[in-house]
């Protein structure tokens, strides 16, 4: 394994921590100096050899390390950090939803990973490879640091707590930018929390210089490994659909563009490997208030093409309210490459709305699924680029809902209550608008209280009333004897 500039083209080593070109300041990627040899075994070998690995019980080979050869062969297993993550299920959506979005599809619940989102994966790869490192004496201790809009931080403070005390971590806040069930979470794994002003743009910035100025270990997707960990997705996919992806696509949120950077990524590899002789469609979703992947894309001419960072708005789905990714490089060689190797266009973005988002999500989750903001905004993009002929009723499509529902529960309250801050232009549907009734009959003279109940005829009354009232709302109808 080796790193490899994405500016100069160098190559440096593994032994220490980089995440940036020590001479030109591009960032990196990782690669398998031998991956020719893993070009060698036949397809259907590597298909033979995945699925028997679903049977053992050895912990490494269970979560992100089932694709060892392709995620991080330089680690040991006896290094390899699981906590749970990877192999989360891809669950089809209901008749009825797939009816009303028109094609069939399926969400990939990231959000039942350990720390309750898509981060695990990256952070699996990422603190295996600090654990290899201290094992062979190349670090003696480790600040693990990372800037973050929630769910990195709650993945970096949770791996970093399993390998105390030799590793500890921090991590960097925007300020009231972050729900408190994900703010809890860095702070119940014991890392230092820090609060700074601004956005998450800023929060980077301040990592960074961090990470260059003192012996600190990075962990946001600058950090290659965390690329390589989140690549993992691609190959569940893969080994989900029976390697068959010719009609497949795949639809993630941008955000700082680390993901589909993997997603890219962990496709072209199993691609040129033959485990699949097809690359899936890849959809990129930003919203119109964080979106400067997607505009970059709206130039045709990829010679006219300049990126260029916009200054974000508030947004629900806060993961990818990042105004300037830092793996923006990483996706533009990424696409030519998925594109290229396809023979024709393969990846896409699009932009939804903060309306289409909450909707969308809303309306997911009322027909059994337990998608974030995230998962309404790949399902907002699914509907985006069916209607712009991106996607077609052939197709089957998986979308990522990368973190838990309950992450961003605030976001459903303030759409329930009417309460929506005038920036984030959301003007809640009725008709997804849900809101808990107190039954209390006003004829009732007695009613149960903790420590106080009720008893004999007071209780028999109170359940009595209580069960017509709630069957008056309903419009029940009493049983008939026959």
């Amino acid at each position: 394994m080796a790193y490899r500039c994405l500016g100069c083209d160098r190559i440096y080593g593994i032994e220490k921590l980089l995440y940036t070109c020590p001479d030109c300041r591009e960032v990196l990627l990782l690669e398998d100096q031998r991956f020719d040899q893993l070009m060698k075994i036949p397809g259907k070998t590597w298909h033979k050899i995945f699925d028997y690995r679903k049977m053992l019980t050895q912990p490494a080979l269970r979560g992100i390390y089932r694709y060892h050869e392709f995620i991080g062969p330089a680690i040991p297993l006896d290094a390899v950090v699981y906590l749970g993550e990877g192999h989360t299920p891809a669950i089809e959506a209901n008749e009825r939803l797939q009816k009303e979005v028109g094609l069939r599809f399926y969400f990939k619940n990231d959000g039942q990973n350990p720390s309750a989102s898509f981060k695990d994966r990256g952070m699996a790869s990422a603190l295996s490879y600090i654990n290899y490192l201290l094992r062979c004496g190349h670090l003696s201790e480790v600040l693990a640091i990372c800037a973050s809009t929630g769910d990195t931080s709650a993945s970096a403070a949770l791996y970093a707590s399993y390998l105390q005390p030799q590793v500890k971590s921090a991590v960097l806040l925007p300020h009231k930018k972050v729900t408190p069930q994900q703010l809890s979470q860095p702070l119940g794994s014991g890392a230092r929390v820090f609060e700074i002003p601004g956005v998450f743009d800023d929060c980077m910035k301040v990592v960074e210089r961090l990470s260059d100025t003192f012996n600190v270990a990075l962990l946001n997707s600058k950090n290659s490994w965390r690329i390589l960990g989140q690549e993992s997705y691609s190959y569940e996919i893969s080994q989900d659909f029976e390697y068959e992806l010719g009609d497949k696509a795949v639809v993630v949120p941008i955000g700082n563009a680390g993901n589909i950077t993997a997603v890219m990524s962990g496709f072209i590899k199993f691609f040129k490997t033959g485990i699949i002789s097809t690359l899936p469609k890849i959809i990129g979703v930003q919203s119109e208030h964080a979106n400067p992947v997607y505009r970059y894309y709206l130039e045709p001419d990829p010679q006219k093409r300049r990126f260029v960072p916009v200054t974000v708005r508030p947004s629900v789905a806060q993961a990818a309210m990042i105004g300037n990714p830092v793996s923006m490089p990483r996706v533009i060689r990424l696409v030519e490459q998925y594109n290229e190797l396809a023979g024709c266009r393969r990846v896409f973005t699009v932009e939804v709305s903060e309306q289409a988002i909450m909707d969308w999500q809303l309306t997911a989750n009322r027909n059994g699924n337990i998608a974030c903001t995230h998962g309404g905004e790949t399902l907002a993009g699914l509907a985006v680029a069916l209607e712009q002929g991106i996607l077609n009723s052939a197709d089957v499509v998986v979308l990522d809902s990368t973190a838990h529902a309950l992450k961003f529960s605030g976001f459903q309250d303030m759409y329930f209550s009417g309460h929506f801050p005038e920036e984030f232009e959301i003007v809640p549907d009725r008709r997804l608008m849900n809101h808990p009734v107190l039954v209390r009959p006003e004829d009732l003279k007695k009613m149960p209280a903790p420590g106080k109940p009720l008893t004999g005829l007071d209780f028999e009354s109170f359940v009595r009333r209580v069960s017509e009232e709630i069957a008056r709302m309903l419009d029940l109808k009493r049983m008939t004897s026959e």
